[in-house]
């Protein structure tokens, strides 16, 4: 039989939660640091706790709100697998955020307005993609220079 604790523990969410087998239940990732880096050698490893919480309330939370990189606090019952390679199952009653990661920022990308239209310019390409402001596809100009082109060719129906 499993050794089970019930504690909690601080992480952060490693990536985008899930949502589980059936309704009202979700699984995540939570990364542990050690807690006094400066007293512990320097290659130990954090721990990775596979979590699910099958309160409709926190999965809501934790699917629709919580974003890879935030530092949360779980409440719940630890369980450690027989197996010493499997993450250790933390089973989820409790969820507090204790910090938002910050948004992420896009670099090299760019949109910019032209009007009713919408052009992505992107570092590491020279082809633009263009939209009208609604969202519909007008194609893809060859270079930055062509974009009234190929804007012009849309209004004038050769590209629909």
């Amino acid at each position: 039989m499993n050794p089970q604790t019930h504690l909690a523990i601080d992480g952060y969410v490693d990536a985008i939660p899930a949502p589980g087998t059936s309704w009202g239940i979700a699984r995540f990732d939570l990364i542990h640091s050690p807690a006094d880096a400066d007293r512990i050698a320097p290659d130990t490893p954090d721990t990775v706790y596979a979590c699910t919480t099958g309160d409709p309330r926190i999965a809501d939370v934790l699917l629709r709100e919580i974003q890879p990189g935030d530092l949360v606090r779980v409440t719940g019952t630890l369980v450690q697998p027989d197996d010493p390679e499997a993450p250790a199952r933390f089973t989820v009653d409790g969820l507090e955020v204790l910090e938002a990661a910050p948004a992420p920022v896009v670099y090299g990308l760019v949109l910019e307005r032209f009007g009713n239209y919408v052009v992505v310019f992107d570092a590491d390409r020279d082809q633009v993609p263009v939209f009208t402001a609604s969202g519909r596809w007008v194609g893809e100009a060859a270079t930055a220079d062509a974009i009234g082109d190929l804007i012009d060719a849309y209004e004038e129906g050769g590209l629909r």
